[in-house]
């Protein structure tokens, strides 16, 4: 017959399962808030109310907490990121992320001022293969380069939340309120759509 848990262990399961949501919630508090060498395990253990040697027993360190939240962003990601959707849409659905929760980009401004994190799990070349898809589709003009595509895509949903002074001084409003993600979100949608219309169609080149 098959082994069945007891009510002990089952506790146990949760117990852990819950340990580790809330550790990797306050790392994310921590990592966003200080950088990946700014924070301190001490203070992630404390936000999270457990002792400090939870972090090693089931991450291995500070860094394979860090690499866990990469990888549960991942997760998420695939939640939101249908890459059946337009990449106007796409672009979209990130920034409203970014805006409801701006932890990770924050992290990700960290990570790129000071170069200091750990190494995570990237899908870079498979981001630049969904261009080249979208290309090969029509959606995306062909004369364009699918890395600066992907550059530029990603540096217009992270600006507002990169630059809010400069959000204020364009836009009246601060980036993180209904006004501003209503008119930039319909911007974004129409500017990214725009990689779809070639120079030579436009008469540019001729």
């Amino acid at each position: 017959m098959p082994a069945h848990r007891t009510p002990e262990s089952d506790a146990r399961i949760r117990d852990a399962d819950r340990t580790k949501r809330c550790l990797l919630d306050a790392a994310f508090d921590e990592f966003s808030a200080r950088g990946f060498a700014g924070a301190r395990v001490g203070d992630i253990a404390d936000r999270a109310g457990v002792n400090k040697q939870l972090i090693t027993y089931y991450f291995g360190g500070k860094a394979g907490l860090y690499r866990a939240l990469q990888q549960r962003w991942l997760e998420r990601e695939s939640e939101f990121a249908d890459p059946e959707l337009p990449l106007a849409d796409l672009a979209v659905r990130y920034l409203q992320h970014a805006l409801a929760d701006p932890r990770g980009i924050r992290m990700l401004m960290w990570r790129g001022l000071f170069d200091e994190a750990p190494e995570t799990e990237e899908a870079t070349s498979e981001d630049l293969a969904e261009i080249g898809r979208r290309q090969r589709r029509g959606e995306i003009a062909a004369e364009l380069d699918p890395a600066s595509v992907r550059l530029a895509v990603m540096a217009m949903v992270i600006a507002p939340l990169l630059l809010p002074g400069v959000v204020r001084e364009l836009f009246g409003t601060e980036a993180r309120t209904p006004e501003f993600e209503q008119r930039y979100t319909e911007q974004l949608r129409r500017m990214v759509a725009r990689f779809g219309t070639s120079t030579i169609e436009e008469g540019e080149d001729q």
